[in-house]
């Protein structure tokens, strides 16, 4: 199994470091509901696949991102190269433009476009940007689809305003909120599973007999995945989902 900190290691550190940098923004600042930081770093992170994909195909990375003057045309010249996965000489090259454009001209990197940032543009960066790391994973670690996906989920530590953190401790700073809601959000925080001790210690709650109670609900649920022999739970999407709407809820 991958590990997030062995991901992509194939690739240069002038390239993958930045890469995870600009993915981490992304994701963290699209749960953090900042629109136009996330649509900006979709824009540097076309410039770092492009400059993956073209070192691939030529057989030498450059030791850092690459901005082509025409970055439309430079991802049209990447479909000729016929010595590379079927994605990355088509489907990646047509993406990227795309992500680009919103970039540049959806009042984001410029002021002269013509609609606000706003969560139908973010919601579409993360997804293009997420499926595009998830195909370099399948790809440079030769694993499945799901597996890559998995990964993918694993790479970035989600930080949301309500909650408040200090070394291996976390706190929901909203204590109006249920303890179904204080579990979401704490779930929703993290990158990966959590021992069930843990998050009982985050949350303080004094009744160990309901929290396991309402764990389980949950998992009834689909909100999250139990597993009692291991101790641990984890967000299932229909949790984030759930997470989603309650923020927008508490931020309007």
């Amino acid at each position: 199994m991958i590990t997030p900190d062995k991901a992509l290691q194939v690739l240069p550190d002038g390239l993958r470091r930045p890469l995870l940098e600009e993915y981490g923004n992304i994701v963290t600042n699209f749960m953090e509901r900042r629109w136009r930081p996330s649509e900006l770093s979709g824009g540097r992170f076309c410039e770092i696949i492009y400059s993956i994909l073209e070192g691939y195909a030529s057989g030498s990375y450059p030791p850092s991102p690459v901005k082509p003057r025409n970055f439309v045309d430079a991802c049209r010249r990447l479909e000729v190269h016929t010595n590379v996965p079927r994605s990355f000489q088509i489907l990646i090259p047509r993406l990227l433009p795309g992500l680009y454009e919103i970039r540049n001209n959806r009042q984001v990197g410029h002021a002269a476009g013509d609609v606000e940032p706003d969560f139908m543009d973010s919601s579409l960066v993360v997804s293009i940007a997420s499926w595009i790391i998830a195909e370099l994973v399948r790809v440079f670690h030769g694993v499945s689809t799901a597996e890559a996906q998995n990964l993918v989920n694993n790479l970035v530590e989600r930080r949301l305003p309500i909650i408040w953190k200090s070394g291996d401790i976390k706190r929901v700073l909203r204590s109006d909120l249920s303890l179904k809601d204080q579990i979401l959000i704490l779930l929703a925080s993290e990158k990966s599973k959590v021992q069930v001790d843990t998050l009982f210690s985050w949350i303080e709650y004094e009744k160990r007999g309901y929290f396991n109670r309402v764990i389980r609900q949950l998992h009834r649920q689909r909100l999250v995945e139990f597993n009692e022999m291991r101790e641990n739970v984890e967000l299932l999407p229909p949790g984030a989902d759930y997470v989603s709407n309650l923020l927008k809820k508490l931020n309007s």
